[in-house]
């Protein structure tokens, strides 16, 4: 837990930070003392995050915006749609929140991005970037149906509006005309001179109530003179367009603003005061720096983006122990397989660190290609490759392929293309918690024709199932958990594996624990415990149903285990073969329930979800003695 001792109310502590528990508190200050209001919260952010952790460049870097818009507007009535969420901690602390910070992404404490169920400040519930635009605009034509006034704020990242959602919004938005703003927080480029005293003084010219009286009264006086009108308003357009880079969202419909100075928390107050009083669609663009205040995480921005426990004197970070990650494993495989074949291109969809490919990227320039917050595109794009006999390979968080489901089953397993699916973070992820949970990969891939679903049991077997999608001329997903494996050297040979095939790694008697992917270390432990049978089962599409059969046949119980949902996953496809087999035998399906389990440290969720060993040992025991209960995660085989 945070040590609140060290952010004392007194003078010589947070003197003005220990005065606003919520935005009313803010807003009665003085609009002076906000300057020091924000040095006092960006210190209290650095000193917080160090301790538990999380998300720190993002939110280094909106604290001037995020006190500037508390300020303003009168939330939680006025509604602030964060994107994502990595900005939100300022946010967070401003809004009830400063004395649970110890807890932040901890089991029963805070969330690490926004949740409507924490607080009623946070408007949208968001993990997932580039969703704000489309929520604001859902509330915004609530508002006007309801016969509401009330302000609604999306606030972007640059690198969450390159999805195509965002844009999809936009295009909606300025059809509708509905009141709504959308703030751009511009943090890939420096403050130079387009955000300087002119940029500054455009932007408090066309908010101020008399630009935009007059805009809007000449409107209505040439309304009857279509010749004058389109005249002055090509004269307009054509005098903003030359200075300014909002042309685009002026044609998409928004009174574009900007950019100005994210920092400058004077001009962030009087602008956001003159936008209040307009209406319709507006688009504020704010240049911010990420990191901004705190040097370590301003000269690294992407290194200091999601932290571990640090010094904050310092900014070094605690160093996980351990052998290599299922993640540089993926990375290692991936730049030897492209210095021997040349057909190999690897696609990212914003996620070259997450998922292990920076030494690709610097060594394969020609062959990288980050397509931005854009999951369906990146595999649609890798289905065009195959197309011309290209090699793709998409590195993709789990929870980020659920995004390009249709592109998954219409672009690459209908046409039958040759796209190898590296999916990281399947199963749970600890403290990202609900949001980025690897959950139902298996139960999705596996429905889909012509799709071979493999999980890794460990390191050397993830690098050896990669090849063997790489090497299947057809669509071939592996799927691998975060963080560190149960320590298998990793052999650098690059050898493939025959399809299909799962491997017996234990003999026992009566139960036959089927372990699919992460969760054998655990059968294994188990295994020892009853003398049990275990089976590294490696594929779940197309399952191994001789082996499946022929352990049936000598055991009285089967179990399967898998990280990931008991709905439609590995445990369904055993089910599924044993009833097409006609065959009466017991099982258990292990695997996570239907629910959405929240943050905690990865051990903590797996015993929630009865997938550590004690508690598989404990289920397979009642199992056993023919008294088998009816929790979620007990089902019986359908015959």
């Amino acid at each position: 837990m945070v040590d609140e001792t060290r952010f004392p109310a007194s003078a010589d502590g947070y003197p003005l930070l220990s005065r606003v528990d919520y935005p009313r508190d803010l807003r009665r200050l003085p609009e002076s003392r906000l300057p020091q209001l924000a040095a006092e919260l960006r210190q209290f952010l650095i000193e917080s995050v160090s301790q538990t952790g999380g998300h720190l460049a993002a939110g280094l870097g909106v604290v001037e915006l995020t006190l500037a818009l508390h300020y303003v507007f009168d939330t939680p009535a006025d509604r602030l749609i964060w994107d994502v969420g990595h900005q939100a901690y300022p946010h967070k602390i401003l809004t009830g929140r400063r004395g649970r910070m110890g807890g932040l992404r901890k089991k029963g404490g805070l969330s690490g991005f926004l949740r409507r169920d924490e607080s009623e400040y946070d408007a949208f519930g968001a993990g997932h970037s580039s969703t704000s635009i489309g929520a604001a605009l859902g509330m915004a034509a609530a508002a006007k149906l309801k016969r509401e006034k009330r302000q609604i704020t999306a606030i972007i990242g640059d690198g969450a509006l390159t999805a195509g959602m965002a844009f999809e919004a936009l295009n909606h938005a300025g059809a509708l005309d509905l009141n709504m703003l959308v703030i751009l927080n511009d943090n890939d480029m420096s403050i130079s001179s387009p955000v300087g005293a002119i940029s500054n003084y455009l932007a408090r010219v066309l908010t101020s109530r008399f630009y935009t009286n007059m805009r809007e009264g000449g409107k209505s006086a040439l309304s009857h003179m279509p010749g004058i009108r389109e005249l002055v308003g090509r004269w307009e357009e054509h005098m903003k367009g030359m200075v300014m880079p909002g042309t685009l969202f002026e044609e998409l419909g928004f009174n574009y603003i900007g950019p100005i100075d994210g920092h400058d928390l004077p001009r962030l107050v009087a602008t956001l005061d003159n936008l209040k009083a307009m209406h319709g669609p507006r688009f504020l663009h704010v240049v911010t720096q990420k990191g901004k205040g705190y040097e370590p995480a301003e000269g690294d921005p992407c290194v200091y983006h999601g932290v571990t426990p640090f010094n904050p004197a310092t900014g070094k970070m605690e160093k996980k122990p351990g052998g290599p990650t299922y993640t540089q494993v993926f990375g290692n495989w991936l730049c030897d397989l492209a210095a021997r074949d040349k057909r190999l291109v690897a696609i990212t969809p914003a996620m070259c660190e997450g998922s292990g490919m920076v030494r690709f990227a610097k060594d394969f320039p020609d062959r990288y290609y980050d397509v931005g917050i854009a999951e369906q595109h990146a595999i649609t794009f890798a289905a065009g490759l195959a197309c011309e006999g290209m090699k793709p390979v998409v590195a993709i968080y789990s929870t980020f392929l659920q995004r390009a489901f249709d592109q998954l089953v219409h672009d690459v397993a209908l046409q039958d293309l040759d796209v190898t699916l590296a999916v990281d973070r399947a199963g749970q992820v600890g403290a990202d918690g609900a949001t980025h949970a690897g959950s139902f990969d298996l139960s999705y891939a596996r429905v889909l024709p012509n799709m071979v679903v493999m999980a890794p049991a460990d390191e050397n077997e993830c690098r050896q199932l990669l090849h063997t999608a790489y090497e299947y001329e057809g669509p071939a997903l592996v799927r691998y958990p975060r963080g560190l494996g149960p320590g298998v050297p990793v052999n650098q040979e690059l050898a493939a594996l025959p399809i299909g095939k799962g491997v017996l790694v234990r003999q026992g008697q009566r139960v036959a624990i089927l372990a699919f992917g992460s969760m054998l270390a655990n059968a294994l432990e188990v295994g020892e415990s009853l003398d049990a049978t275990v089976a590294n089962m490696r594929f779940i599409k197309p399952l191994d149903e001789d082996l499946v059969i022929r352990l049936a046949d000598t055991h009285d119980l089967l179990v399967t285990v898998e990280e990931n949902v008991v709905q439609g996953g590995a445990g369904s496809a055993v089910n599924e073969c044993l009833a097409r087999a006609k065959h009466v035998t017991r099982t258990v399906n292990l695997g996570l329930p239907d629910c959405y389990i929240e943050q905690a440290t990865a051990e903590e969720q797996l015993r929630e979800c009865g997938l550590d060993p004690a508690a598989i040992e404990r289920v397979v025991r009642e199992a056993l003695g023919d008294n088998v209960t009816s929790a979620v995660h007990l089902v019986r085989n359908p015959v």
